[in-house]
């Protein structure tokens, strides 16, 4: 198995407290899925994904990816957040070659391969622009294009389209599904948004809070283009919602 966690559990201490985030996660992740970690605030679906890309490993359990334990962050993976992280002054071809600098590739190679990503987001008229330039969807697809550059074999995103509209937001994930499947890359996805979660991952790790555990695993039956509106889409939908079983006594925030 490419990504393997088991038993998994994290805990802080802070003011002479343990606080538990989460505890006995153990889940099994293929190569080149597409995962989605849903669930409400607090459940711990963040520094589930944090654990997993080294950048505050598990205080229980493991986390393994090929066999070796993650004990820091691998230079192989890359991680987008919702703060697009890109650099002011340097333009949109600028940003993408970013991750490309250290290696040893000539200013050419470096163009060509920033030019691909540049193209592959849909951004090919808006190389020499800079980020502020640019409207939040599209510096996020900036960021995708970054991350993608640097040919990651695993790319982590912390809820990448929570700060943008409902509009952007549906058009950036009909980008990230077309580039997934094209680039055949790992993909684990935090989302707190059900018909996100449905529409993008070929399994759906549903966790709930306090604290935080893996309640349920859905695998998504759906190939090919996904309608949102279609009949097999909105059975996969309230299944997720049935299994939520949720209630207005049990305070659970949810968007959809």
């Amino acid at each position: 198995m490419y990504i393997e966690i088991t038993d998994a559990g994290k805990t802080f201490v802070q003011n002479g407290e343990q606080f538990i985030v989460f505890e006995n996660v153990s889940l099994s992740i293929e190569k080149g899925e597409f995962i989605c970690l849903l669930g409400p605030s607090g459940c711990g679906k963040s520094t589930l994904l944090n654990a997993i890309a080294g950048f505050s490993p598990v205080t229980s359990g493991s986390v393994k990816i090929e066999g070796k334990e993650v004990k820091a962050p691998s230079v192989r993976n890359v991680t987008i957040f919702q703060n697009y992280g890109l650099l002011p002054w340097r333009t949109v071809q600028k940003n993408v070659e970013l991750g490309l600098e250290p290696k040893k590739l000539s200013k050419a190679e470096r163009h060509q391969i920033a030019d691909k990503y540049i193209e592959l987001v849909g951004l090919s008229g808006f190389k020499k622009s800079h980020p502020r330039q640019l409207s939040g969807g599209m510096q996020q697809r900036v960021s995708i294009a970054r991350a993608l550059a640097v040919d990651p074999d695993i790319i982590f995103m912390d809820e990448p389209f929570g700060a943008l509209d409902a509009i952007t937001r549906m058009k950036l994930q009909d980008d990230i599904l077309s580039i997934s499947k094209q680039e055949q890359k790992t993909i684990i996805f935090v989302t707190h948004d059900i018909e996100e979660a449905v529409f993008l991952a070929d399994r759906i790790v549903i966790m709930t809070p306090n604290p935080g555990k893996i309640k349920s695993v859905v695998t998504v039956p759906l190939k090919g283009h996904r309608e949102r509106t279609a009949s097999d889409f909105l059975q996969v939908r309230d299944k997720i919602f049935d299994l939520f079983n949720m209630k207005h006594e049990e305070q659970i925030e949810y968007m959809i």
